[in-house]
C-alpha cells in the first residue's frame, strides 16, 4: 500500500474537520521545495584560455580547450556568444581526442572591430577564415555552427583549405526566413534591461529561450553588457569574483544536465527592478533587420554544395526543406533529429549534442573517442 493511500485511510475519520491534515502531512513526506538557483557561473569552469586574436585592427575574443586532435572550430547564434557552447564543450572533450575554438563573433561577446556593425554574411565567413589563417596551424578544421552561426559555417567552408566536416545545428533555409516575419515582435517582447546578472539569466531560462540551467548561468553573461562601463557581463562577473566568493557548485536544476521540463517553462518575463538599469543586451538585433534575408536565402544549395562530409542536426524533423529532403535522400549528408528541446539545441541538450558531433568525428576518422564513449553508427 502506498503512503498516499495509508494517509487517505487515516484521515478519512478527521477530514471533514480538518481538510488541511492531509496536504500538510504529504508536504512534510515531500521534503522542502528546493530554491532554484541563477547565480552566474565562470567561464573558466569550461574553457582552459581564452585569448584575443589579432585580425588587421579588430580584435576576436576565443575560447579554446584541449591540445590534441582535429580543430572544432564553435559559430554561435546571432545574439549569443562563443559561451552557448561551454557545456557542450565539457561533454565532447570528454568522449573524442579533440581541440575546441570557440568564437565571438563580430558584433558579439568580447569581441571588438572597427565596424561591429557590419554583420553581412560575406564580412562574418571573411573574419572566420581570417581567424584560423592565424590560429589553426593547417590541422583538419571542422565547423560547427548554430543558427546563425549554421549559415556562418556554410559559407566558410568553402575559404578554408584545411576544412574537414561541417556540422550544422538547427537553421534550414526555408524555416529560418518564414520565422524572420515574426522577429521584430519576438526582440519587442524581450525586456530590455535587467538588475543583474542573474535576472538576464532567470528570464532567459524561464521564458524557455535557454531550458538548461547550468548552461544558461554560463552563457547569458556572454550575452548583455553593463550599461554604466560598457563592460560585458562575463568580464563583470571576473571582475566581481575577485572581490566576493561567487558558488560556481550550485545545487542543480530540473532533470538530467539541468534541463527544465516543457510543463515548468513560463512565457512571462522573469520579475525585474524597473528601477535599476544595470544590463543590457551586448548587441541590438533589432538593427540587424538588413542582413536578416541574406544570411539565410541560397543556405540549403550552398550547404549541399560543401565537398567535405557535413551533418545536419536539427530540433524536430519538420524543420527539412524540400531541397534538404531531396539531398538527405541521395546521401549528401547525414541527418540528426533530437527531440524535447528548444531552438538553442547545444545549451538544451549539450550531452546529446556532443554524442552525435562525436559520432560524426569517429565515423569519419577525424578523432578517436575516449575510453568513456562507445559509438554507435547513426540511423540515418
Amino acid at each position: 500500500m502506498s503512503f498516499l493511500q495509508k494517509e487517505m485511510i487515516k484521515s478519512k475519520a478527521n477530514s471533514m474537520h480538518d481538510p488541511s491534515r492531509l496536504s500538510s502531512r504529504l508536504l512534510q513526506h515531500r521534503g522542502p521545495i528546493q530554491k532554484r538557483d541563477y547565480e552566474p557561473v565562470s567561464w573558466t569552469e569550461y574553457f582552459s584560455e581564452r585569448k584575443p586574436v589579432d585580425v588587421n585592427g579588430d580584435i576576436f575574443h576565443v575560447y579554446q580547450q584541449g591540445t590534441e586532435g582535429p580543430l572544432l572550430v564553435l559559430l554561435h547564434g546571432g545574439g549569443y556568444s562563443a559561451l552557448t557552447w561551454s557545456q557542450f564543450t565539457k561533454c565532447i572533450i570528454g568522449l573524442v581526442t579533440c581541440q575546441v575554438l570557440a568564437i565571438d563573433m563580430r558584433g558579439h561577446g568580447g569581441t571588438t572591430t572597427k565596424n561591429d556593425d557590419d554583420l553581412s554574411i560575406n564580412t562574418l565567413s571573411t573574419d572566420v577564415a581570417k581567424i584560423l589563417e592565424i590560429v589553426s596551424n593547417n590541422q583538419p578544421v571542422i565547423l560547427v555552427g548554430h543558427s546563425l552561426g549554421g549559415a556562418v559555417a556554410v559559407r566558410s567552408a568553402p575559404l578554408i583549405p584545411n576544412i574537414a566536416g561541417v556540422v550544422v545545428i538547427d537553421v534550414v533555409e526555408g524555416t529560418a526566413i518564414d520565422a524572420l516575419r515574426s522577429m521584430q515582435g519576438f526582440l519587442r517582447s524581450r525586456p530590455s534591461s535587467f538588475s543583474s546578472i542573474s535576472k538576464a539569466i532567470e528570464w532567459c531560462v524561464r521564458s524557455g529561450q535557454i531550458r538548461n540551467n547550468h548552461s544558461a548561468k554560463v552563457s547569458v553573461p556572454g550575452q548583455i553588457k553593463n550599461v554604466e562601463t560598457e563592460v560585458l557581463g562575463a568580464d563583470d562577473l571576473e571582475s566581481k569574483s575577485e572581490a566576493e566568493d561567487i558558488n560556481t557548485n550550485s545545487a542543480p536544476l530540473g532533470g538530467p544536465m539541468g534541463v527544465i521540463p516543457e510543463g515548468e517553462l513560463s512565457t512571462s518575463s522573469a520579475p525585474t527592478d524597473v528601477n535599476t538599469t544595470k544590463y543590457t543586451w551586448r548587441i541590438n538585433l533589432a538593427k540587424t533587420e538588413k542582413y536578416w534575408n541574406e544570411w539565410f536565402e541560397g543556405l540549403s544549395a550552398a550547404f549541399l554544395d560543401i565537398l567535405a562530409p557535413k551533418m545536419l542536426l536539427l530540433a524536430g524533423v519538420d524543420r527539412l526543406d524540400r531541397e534538404l529532403t531531396v539531398g538527405q535522400m541521395q546521401g549528401k549528408f547525414q541527418l540528426q533529429v533530437l527531440t524535447a528541446c528548444g531552438h538553442a539545441v547545444q545549451e538544451d541538450l549539450p550531452d546529446k549534442v556532443a554524442e552525435a558531433v562525436a559520432t560524426f568525428l569517429v565515423r569519419h576518422k577525424y578523432a578517436k573517442p575516449t575510453a568513456d564513449f562507445t559509438w554507435t553508427v547513426p540511423a540515418c
